[in-house]
């Protein structure tokens, strides 16, 4: 079965809209995970325009779900993980100024930068998943890192696939293909929505979990938030 993470991020942005704590970010994240998420992501930038440092703090001793925490493994991302423990920490490559992850690693440039950063993130015993291009090549340098897990950047894929689901969901089959036989475990994230997530779990059947936020939190204004999480996980499991 593969999980489903909700990413909070855009309840953060919303309640930093206004000021004050309206959304209330850990009842919301407590609300998904009472209607059947399996996950919690978090992905706290240095200017905390969404999610704070603080939240992060907050929300550790409260969840019951797995907590993954995204972010570029810069000294005060590493501090804060160190302190929480999050069950999985994401690593991604963004600057300081990125909108949003809009780019995996190049794990050959990096890899042993990267591989300084996991051994650390092991001592700590937390699990690490990459956040990689669905370029085999990129998914070969992951495993030589020590990571336990990659996590496919699916925004060519959901930009491609209205128009051709078989073609845009072929590289991250390859690359999953590679990843399982290299050992690695799978996640998927971005741009994924109630339209493309069913087609991509059917292709790669053995996908571990995903991490939805934006287009999960647009479905929620419309179906509401239980409805909606109950939504996307039927598009992962079908039992449900």
């Amino acid at each position: 079965m593969t999980k489903l993470s909700v990413n909070i991020n855009k309840l953060a942005t919303l309640r930093n809209a206004r000021g004050g704590n309206n959304p209330d970010l850990v009842k919301a994240a407590l609300d998904c995970e009472r209607f059947g998420t399996q996950g919690i992501t978090v992905h706290p930038r240095p200017d905390e325009r969404h999610i704070r440092y603080q939240d992060v703090l907050d929300l550790k001793p409260v969840l019951s779900t797995e907590f993954n925490i995204e972010g570029r493994p810069d000294e005060r991302f590493m501090r804060l993980v160190e302190e929480v423990r999050p069950a999985q920490a994401t690593l991604v490559p963004d600057g300081p100024d990125a909108i949003t992850s809009n780019a995996g690693w190049d794990t050959l440039t990096h890899q042993h930068y990267l591989q300084d950063i996991i051994r650390q993130l092991k001592r700590w015993d937390v699990r690490t998943s990459i956040f990689v291009d669905a370029d085999e090549r990129m998914v070969e340098g992951a495993a030589e890192t020590g990571t336990d897990r990659i996590e496919l950047y699916t925004e060519p894929y959901a930009q491609l696939y209205p128009s051709n689901p078989a073609q845009a969901v072929a590289p991250f089959v390859k690359a999953a293909e590679r990843a399982k036989a290299l050992g690695l475990g799978l996640n998927a994230g971005h741009d994924l929505d109630l339209h493309n997530l069913k087609f991509l779990q059917e292709q790669i059947p053995y996908l571990m979990e995903v991490s939805i936020g934006h287009a999960l939190i647009c479905d929620a204004l419309y179906f509401g938030l239980e409805n909606t999480i109950q939504l996307y996980l039927r598009q992962l499991n079908s039992s449900v």
